[in-house]
């Protein structure tokens, strides 16, 4: 019989290390690459997934994801709207825009008003003098102040001046 040849401990060293670079990759291409159906089912049974903290409770949408709301505006009207943030709330107008396109409207442009007009209650302007798409657009937001103020050199139906005191819906814009 003859001995294994003799290594060195710098040559052990480096195996070592090797085998645990492969294993740790190994390990990390299965925690990634897992069946995305296995996540799901595990969120389905109420347990947690891998990627939030430990000590974070499991959250579960009260809807489902993929419910989008009633669309209000009728298939036949096209209502151009803009959109303002009318607070220190950063992408809250992007937020309003995601809601009522959903709802039905076309929203064309989306802004930030100045610090002097921040609201805390959103507000509906009427451009076009059709105060019926005010209403409908003062209900898609959750209750507003609706006014008249008519400007020909807009292309806009409705501005859209969203204040402190709205909310974005409890379930995903964008699922």
């Amino acid at each position: 019989m003859t001995a294994p040849p003799a290594t060195s401990p710098d040559t052990a060293r480096r195996r070592r290390r090797r085998v645990a670079l492969v294993v740790l990759l190994i390990g990390i291409i299965f925690g990634v690459f897992r069946p995305r159906a296995d996540r799901e089912d595990r969120a389905d049974r109420g347990a947690p997934d891998d990627t939030t903290a430990p000590d974070a409770p499991a959250v579960r949408p009260a809807v489902h994801p993929a419910a989008r709301p009633a669309r209000i505006v009728p298939d036949t009207v096209r209502i151009k709207v803009e959109v303002i943030n009318a607070t220190s709330t950063r992408g809250l107008a992007r937020l309003a825009t995601a809601w009522l396109r959903d709802q039905g409207f076309d929203v064309v442009a989306t802004g930030t008003a100045p610090q002097a007009e921040h609201r805390d209650s959103s507000l509906v302007l009427v451009r076009s003098g059709r105060a019926d798409w005010g209403a409908l657009a003062a209900k898609a937001i959750g209750g507003a102040r609706v006014e008249s103020r008519p400007d020909s050199l807009r292309y806009l139906d409705l501005t859209i001046l969203v204040g402190r005191a709205w909310r974005a819906p409890p379930q995903s814009l964008y699922p």
